[in-house]
């Protein structure tokens, strides 16, 4: 039996190493760097986090689970079309979401310059108005992974609520 559950909140986290040779993609937009995200989509790692909480708030496992990296179908795909599909799926199931909350850490590029244009294209793709999206983007001075920019991390929240 399915909960009733007026409300329901979800968490999601993804990392990607950087690698030369690739596009760097976060929030949609194509970042000139030195080096890319590496991963079998386009590694859009904050899309990729923002996907993870939705369908975590729904308890529809991950994307790892929905679009698999052995399935060739999703071979450089575009986040943000996958993002799209996540919330159709949630609003057939009579939800839509309240707002997305996110933060991207890199110690390099910075971001700053970028945030409103990311905001957008999650918020076009989820299908919600831009003020219900968040993305924040911090360093980690230096420290750890991210730190000594060998990878990229994103973690989201999501609230999404019955229609």
């Amino acid at each position: 039996m399915e909960a009733k559950q007026p409300f329901r909140v979800g968490h999601g986290y993804d990392v990607h190493k950087l690698t030369e040779g690739r596009k760097l993609i976060l929030g949609g937009v194509d970042i000139p760097h030195e080096t890319g995200l590496l991963g079998h989509s386009d590694a859009d790692v904050l899309v990729h986090a923002v996907m993870d909480s939705l369908l975590g708030a729904m308890a529809m496992g991950d994307i790892g689970k929905l679009f698999p990296d052995s399935d060739p179908a999703y071979k450089d795909a575009d986040s943000l079309k996958l993002l799209a599909m996540v919330c159709k799926q949630i609003n057939d199931k009579g939800y839509e979401i309240g707002n997305i909350d996110s933060t991207v850490c890199a110690q390099r590029p910075k971001l700053a310059g970028y945030i409103d244009e990311m905001r957008r294209n999650i918020a076009d793709f989820a299908g919600v108005d831009i003020s219900q999206v968040s993305v924040k983007a911090t360093t980690e001075e230096g420290l750890g992974f991210t730190g000594e920019q060998l990878g990229i991390s994103a973690t989201a929240v999501s609230l999404v609520y019955k229609k």
